[in-house]
């Protein structure tokens, strides 16, 4: 069934989230010794204050390795939800952009969440503004509307359902058995792709993700052809062409896995570069190419990488747990209305075993 594009995002909006992009101020350089002075200071506040980190994949190695360092989680977005929710700290520190702190905010009010930088925002969260995604979807009563996890709390609270890449194949499944038509926001690649594997009638919000839109399908070609041998690994929010030439498409789950089980020896990823330290750490042993960003023209090859994840960092950690700054905090009533559709998307991912069921 052919696709509704019927949602674009203005030029003027565009526009301000590129400029949003180009003028984040990332952290300083910091020394190894500086770095390791830090970490100490990091862990004798986290455990002063009862506080746990939660990281995404894509931030900066250094504070992964500090979050599993002090009994924290690594994860995606879906995974980070899930611990933050179960765990027993008065205090989550949220190393990713702000939604994801909106989230384990939606799902622990109790708790204090911080964020190092605040201000890490997410292009396909600037792509929908609540009001405008609200008309949109008045526009066709008689349909679900299913967001993606990468939008703030309040498209969340217009939503059905909310997904993440690795539970929406599953859930607009179900979504199709039950006979629903689904108004889908806001990655357009995402979107296109759920669309072709289910063949259910979609209208899509054109949103996209500023780092996997970038990736090139020619130069993709020309990387494959000089490493045979490499198996692809694509991120189902690239541009369909892209992800075409994939031998595994699926969430930044997936892709480790795949990294970690499948027998090949060398593997070209297309998602953000901020993967190759998990990836690393689990098969070591495995050689891992950064798909390419940029054309013959470019500025740049291989330069995957998001720069709101790179806004946070170890001095930002360590000020925002010292000064108790960058907190989250969200409207009772629009948390409320926002967690009911979070909620339909942790009970189900519990019950078709995609994430950890809670402690009894």
């Amino acid at each position: 069934m052919a696709i509704d594009l019927a949602s674009k995002i203005p030029l003027a909006l565009e526009n301000s989230i590129n400029n949003l992009a180009k003028n984040v101020t990332l952290p300083a350089y910091l020394s190894e010794e500086k770095k390791a002075d830090l970490t100490a200071q990091i862990k004798v506040l986290l455990k002063s204050l009862n506080a746990q980190m939660v990281a995404h994949y894509y931030v900066d190695a250094d504070l992964q390795a500090l979050t599993e360092e002090t009994g924290g989680k690594v994860a995606d977005s879906l995974e980070m939800a899930n611990f933050g929710a179960q765990s027993s700290a008065d205090i989550l520190v949220v190393c990713g952009v702000k939604f994801m702190g909106e989230t384990a905010k939606m799902l622990s009010p109790e708790k204090t969440i911080l964020m190092p930088d605040i201000d890490a925002t997410c292009s396909l969260d600037e792509g929908c503004p609540a009001d405008e995604f609200q008309a949109f979807c008045q526009q066709y009563p008689g349909h679900k509307v299913v967001v993606y996890a990468n939008t703030s709390v309040a498209v969340k609270a217009i939503a059905d359902w909310v997904v993440t890449s690795g539970n929406a194949l599953e859930i607009v499944t179900h979504l199709k058995e039950q006979g629903e038509k689904i108004i889908w926001g806001p990655d357009r690649h995402l979107g296109s792709w759920i669309q072709a594997e289910t063949d259910i009638e979609m209208i899509l919000w054109q949103g996209q993700c500023i780092v996997h839109d970038e990736f090139q399908v020619y130069e993709l070609e020309a990387l494959k052809a000089a490493n045979p041998e490499a198996k692809v690994l694509v991120h189902p929010e690239s541009p369909a062409e892209v992800v075409a030439l994939a031998d595994v498409v699926g969430s930044t789950r997936v892709m480790i896995e795949s990294v970690q089980n499948m027998p090949d020896k060398s593997f070209i990823v297309a998602t953000d570069n901020g993967i190759f330290w998990k990836m690393q750490q689990l098969a070591p042993q495995k050689k891992l190419i950064v798909a390419p960003t940029g054309g013959k023209d470019g500025h740049c090859i291989s330069c995957a990488h998001c720069p709101w994840m790179a806004m946070n960092g170890l001095q930002n950690l360590h000020d925002c747990l010292e000064n108790m700054t960058g907190q989250i905090k969200i409207e009772e009533p629009i948390r409320l209305k926002a967690l009911e559709s979070v909620n339909k998307m942790l009970d189900f991912s519990r019950q078709k075993g995609l994430i950890a069921k809670p402690m009894a």
